[in-house]
């Protein structure tokens, strides 16, 4: 097996998976990265790199995290059947937590789909491409 090299090939894809798990249960519990640096005896960076993957947790972090996001390590991780990648990762990306919450408290499927359809709107052409949506509406 080639031997990785981070400045070369990029963050390990397992560090990412780990650090969006991280990110997201920090968003439900609406937990700052500063508190929870805080609470784990380092930098809001630090999180922020571990968050990106950038930085991989050690055990001991991993264990100290998961007691302060009230979950387990295995969960962290991915052993405990949480959502795949491609979920993980757009759940991470930068107030999707909070708009998910949102679009789950309307009530009205028609302004649901309105939403959803808005949405589709707004992706450029190549991205909704690589998404496999090339036709830009919703699914």
């Amino acid at each position: 097996m080639k031997r990785r090299i981070a400045s070369i090939d990029g963050p390990d894809p397992i560090d990412v998976a780990i650090g969006a798990r991280l990110r997201v249960q920090r968003l439900c519990l609406g937990i700052s990265q500063g508190d929870l640096a805080q609470a784990l005896g380092i930098t809001f960076q630090q999180v922020q790199r571990y968050e990106r993957g950038t930085n991989r947790l050690s055990a001991s972090m991993l264990v100290k995290a998961s007691a302060k996001l009230r979950t387990t390590v295995a969960a962290l991780v991915g052993e405990a059947g949480s959502p795949d990648s491609a979920v993980l990762s757009q759940l991470a990306a930068p107030r999707a937590a909070e708009m998910l919450a949102a679009y789950a408290q309307i009530s009205d499927s028609d302004v649901r789909r309105s939403l959803l359809e808005l949405a589709a709107s707004l992706v450029p052409p190549r991205a909704a491409a690589r998404a496999g949506r090339d036709d830009r509406s919703p699914h």
